[in-house]
């Protein structure tokens, strides 16, 4: 197992003025930022800022996951992608991992681990998601929102990694969480 070496991060190079909200609903605000980039050029920045913590949770046992899948408005299909939702930022991440597995699976996990840390699509939102693997399962009743139309599907992990391959799974979180799990597999960790 290699050990992570810290990489460099330089100061932000940005300055920034104050943001003035566009447009707000209870998940996220659109925010019109004035700012000056590292070349000393005016900009107007749009940042989507997120006012929950993403968690998505693999749920694991025996070599094989669970997907759900699900009808996506912004590009007007269906995903199929891990277990993932949202927490308020004042409650623990593993408490919002485990509603939101229990939510859209019927699974309550005995055993959970934090083994991702995201951000997502970081040139334009502050979206920041925790990836939990979910073991020693218990099936139960799901209790689906009502803009939910999930699916469960049952996967070996190889499949699972065929798929993100094939450009079948391609939800960012999801192929990062997925291949974590093959590179976990694949050092012993599972």
């Amino acid at each position: 197992m290699t050990i992570a070496q810290k990489l460099p991060r330089p100061a932000f190079a940005w300055s920034l003025g104050t943001p003035a909200a566009q447009f707000e609903n209870s998940w996220m605000r659109v925010d019109l930022i004035p700012a000056v980039d590292p070349r000393g050029v005016k900009k107007s920045y749009g940042l989507v800022h997120f006012k929950n913590l993403a968690v998505g949770i693999v749920p694991y046992h025996d070599g094989h996951i669970w997907l759900v899948g699900q009808s996506r408005v912004a590009f007007q299909s269906y995903s199929w992608e891990v277990p993932a939702g949202g927490g308020a930022f004042d409650e623990a991440p593993e408490k919002a991992a485990l509603r939101e597995l229990k939510e859209e699976t019927g699974f309550s996990a005995g055993r959970l681990e934090q083994i991702l840390t995201m951000e997502l699509s970081n040139s334009i939102t502050d979206e920041r998601c925790l990836v939990f693997l979910a073991t020693e399962l218990t099936s139960g009743e799901n209790a689906l929102e009502s803009s939910e139309d999930i699916s469960l599907m049952k996967m070996s992990l190889d499949a699972a990694l065929a798929a993100v391959d094939a450009g079948e799974i391609r939800q960012s979180l999801s192929v990062a969480a997925i291949l974590k799990l093959g590179r976990m597999r694949n050092e012993g960790q599972l």
